[in-house]
This record gives C-alpha cells, sequence and structure tokens, in this order.
C-alpha cells in the first residue's frame, strides 16, 4: 500500500507550479486566485519542507532553480495526468471536445473562416475556440491544443512550427478616393494606420526609403482591428500576409507593392505531449496542417 502521508500540501504544489511557468509570483496569484503573499508563503513553506531552495529571489525578482525547475516539471506532468484521468472518468458517453487557442488576429481572420469544415468533417465534436493574447493555462481552462505567434518556446509545452509569415502594405480599393500611391515614396503623405509591436520602420528600410516611425494618431493593439479599419477606408495598414489574405482574395483590400517584410517571428502548433493522445487533437492537428499546405498553394 502506497504511504501518502510525506505528501507535500496538494494547494502548496499546485501554487509552486504556477508561479514556476510564471516565473512571478503576482501572475501565479493572478492564476489561482491567491494573494501574492500567500504564493510567497507556500512557496517558503514547501522549501523548508523539502530541504531544497526552489527559487533564487532577487528583491522582487525570482528565478527557478536547476532542483526547481525539474520538480516543477514532475509536477506539471502529474497534474496533467490527473486532469486525463478524470476526463477518463467522465465516460465516453459525453460528447467529446476539443479547445483550441489562438491569437484574436489569427482566430478572426485565418482560423474562423475555415473552421467550419472541420467542423463538417467531424459533426460529433464539440469545439471551443478561445482567442487570447496570452498563452493560456491548457489544464484550468480546459484547452487541448493552441496556435501562438512567436519565437517557439513554450515551456513545458511542445511547439510544432506552423508557417512563416510577411508585411507588406494594404489600403481599401476605395482609399482616397481611389488614388492609391503607386511607389512607396509616396506613403510619406500617406495616412498610414499603425498597430502595438508592429512597426513601419523595418518595411521603410527594405523599401529604401528613409522615413521615421509614423507617430500620432490611433495605435490598434490587435492586427484584426487594424485590417478592420483599412478595410473601411481609413487608411493604409501594413498588414500580415496571413491576416489580410481573405480580404485581398475578396477584394476589400488590395497589396500596394511587392516589397515583402518578413515576419521576425513564426506561427507555433502549441500543446501538452499528452495531447495528441486525444483523437480529436490528432484530427485538428492534421486538419490545420493541410489548410495550412493548401492556403499556401495560393
Amino acid at each position: 500500500m502506497n504511504d501518502f502521508r510525506r505528501l507535500p500540501h496538494l494547494a502548496a504544489l499546485r501554487a509552486f507550479e504556477a508561479a514556476a511557468r510564471h516565473q512571478n509570483f503576482s501572475r501565479a496569484s493572478e492564476e489561482i486566485h491567491l494573494t501574492h503573499g500567500a504564493i510567497s508563503h507556500q512557496v517558503r513553506a514547501l522549501e523548508q519542507e523539502l530541504g531544497v531552495q526552489l527559487f533564487v529571489r532577487n528583491g522582487k525578482r525570482i528565478a527557478i532553480t536547476a532542483d526547481g525547475e525539474q520538480f516543477a516539471q514532475v509536477i506539471r506532468q502529474s497534474l496533467n495526468d490527473i486532469v486525463l484521468a478524470a476526463e477518463a472518468l467522465r465516460g465516453s458517453k459525453q460528447q467529446k471536445r476539443l479547445g483550441i487557442t489562438s491569437l484574436p488576429s489569427f482566430a478572426a481572420r485565418w482560423l474562423s473562416p475555415r473552421l467550419g469544415r472541420f467542423i463538417e468533417q467531424y459533426p460529433e465534436l464539440e469545439v471551443s475556440l478561445q482567442s487570447s493574447n496570452h498563452l493560456t493555462d491548457f489544464v484550468k481552462e480546459g484547452v487541448d491544443i493552441g496556435i501562438r505567434f512567436g519565437a517557439g518556446h513554450y515551456p513545458g509545452l511542445q511547439s510544432e512550427h506552423l508557417m512563416d509569415d510577411v508585411y507588406f502594405p494594404v489600403a481599401s480599393p476605395h482609399f482616397n478616393g481611389g488614388h492609391l500611391p503607386t511607389s512607396p515614396a509616396q506613403l510619406a503623405q500617406a495616412h498610414l494606420l499603425r498597430c502595438h509591436l508592429e512597426p513601419w520602420i523595418e518595411w521603410f528600410r527594405l523599401a529604401g526609403l528613409d522615413l521615421p516611425e509614423p507617430s500620432g494618431g490611433l495605435i490598434f493593439q490587435d492586427a484584426s482591428m487594424l485590417v478592420r479599419a483599412a478595410v473601411d477606408g481609413q487608411g493604409i495598414a501594413l498588414g500580415r500576409h496571413s491576416i489580410v489574405q481573405n480580404d485581398l482574395a475578396s477584394g476589400q483590400l488590395v497589396r500596394l507593392f511587392e516589397v515583402a517584410l518578413p515576419c521576425p517571428v513564426s506561427y507555433y502548433l502549441v500543446y501538452p505531449a499528452s495531447a495528441l493522445e486525444k483523437p480529436q487533437v490528432q484530427a485538428f492537428r492534421q486538419w490545420l496542417l493541410q489548410e495550412i499546405a493548401n492556403a499556401a498553394q495560393h
């Protein structure tokens, strides 16, 4: 018979795992709805119980130790095993569910218009699409698989490169009464729309323009809102191909020049290692890869 008397307090393990994943007590406290002080207290109590330092503290900043990282990985896997076991106990009679998380811009402009085809192939699935700019807690939010735009490093998760992307200027064909710039240099006099963390200046340099980054006015926090403004004729946007390709195909936007700036980051499929044990996750992954291959041909 197993002896669980020396098992650390489960609340302390959960607090430590969240702090280890975020590398931040404040964000861990927000996730599991405890105070910063409670998280810190539980982690210190766990360190004292184990006789091992799990974090190096430097003022308000923390850094996980090698022992802490190894312990966090074991806890993370154990919690995921518990979730999978609980799902199995709910019974096969329940409707199968697939939880997907994606960036709002990619969800709205690329994934949602195509997702109906996946649902037609698997009508027995209940598909939940969540959009967030931050990587979701897969266990807490009931998410199976995610799509992210970044460098591909997501601790505790498998990441699989999906596709690269490029930036180029786009505008409504009716912008400025249909009198669109015919050369990159004419952008100096045009109204340029801006998106947070997606500056124009690198595209200017690639196009051979000595122009400063546009300033003043509204800065959009999401690329899909930026594209919507361009479709409405509010200005010229520096669009990502994946986000604007449907609007280009429909004629609501036109590409202005051939100069294309490669994005410094890429799209990745991210998921816990155990997620591919679920048939619905395997099916979505295969469908998504095929959709990306089909889109690349157009």
